[in-house]
């Protein structure tokens, strides 16, 4: 897994979006499974302000005291589910993405030990689930949603894994993953046909 993410993402040319906006770092964790590669993401608490009860990346806004926007993924990610920084292996950044309250996203790929221990912080999330990377190539979505962003309609898939809603921009950054990764070839820019 490690060799084929610094391969694929050494060439990536993520998209930067010249907007002045208020910044978030978010951290796009795949497990170092060779064999069967997870994505680990969390559903956060019904209790916050913004996102409440939706699946998102660990992640969120950075502080002035953050040297960089990887500084504030990594901090969020351990205050969220409890992963240290040094147990990341950042890659590459993706793409960056505008949340729909103004916020400009720049997640960040990282290698996460399979099995190094994970915990919500109940204040923030509720849950911390994984996704095995086969699932999400397979492309079985539930639906797909038409999101307008900068007088664009984007076409973002919907899956359902278990219990769990993966859609809006955690579905934007998981889909510039999976083409930049896997060459998956799913396009936002146009609806999936027969739908």
């Amino acid at each position: 897994m490690r060799d084929l993410l610094f391969e694929k993402l050494s060439s990536y040319a993520p998209k930067q979006l010249a907007l002045d906006y208020p910044e978030a770092g978010i951290l796009v964790p795949v497990t170092d499974n060779e064999a069967d590669p997870e994505m680990i993401f969390t559903l956060r608490s019904a209790n916050l302000k913004t996102h409440r009860g939706q699946v998102s990346y660990p992640g969120g806004k950075r502080d002035p005291e953050d040297t960089s926007l990887i500084a504030t993924a990594l901090r969020e990610t351990h205050e969220e589910i409890g992963l240290p920084p040094e147990q990341v292996e950042v890659v590459a950044p993706l793409s960056q993405v505008m949340s729909r309250y103004g916020i400009l996203v720049t997640p960040y790929v990282g290698l996460v030990p399979e099995d190094h221990p994970v915990e919500p912080n109940p204040d923030e999330i509720e849950s911390v689930f994984r996704v095995p990377i086969a699932y999400f190539l397979e492309d079985r979505r539930e639906r797909t949603d038409a999101l307008s962003f900068l007088n664009h309609t984007f076409y973002v898939p919907c899956y359902r894994w278990e219990r769990y809603q993966i859609w809006g921009l955690s579905a934007v950054v998981l889909v510039d993953f999976l083409n930049a990764v896997y060459d998956a070839g799913i396009d936002l820019l146009e609806p999936p046909q027969g739908e």
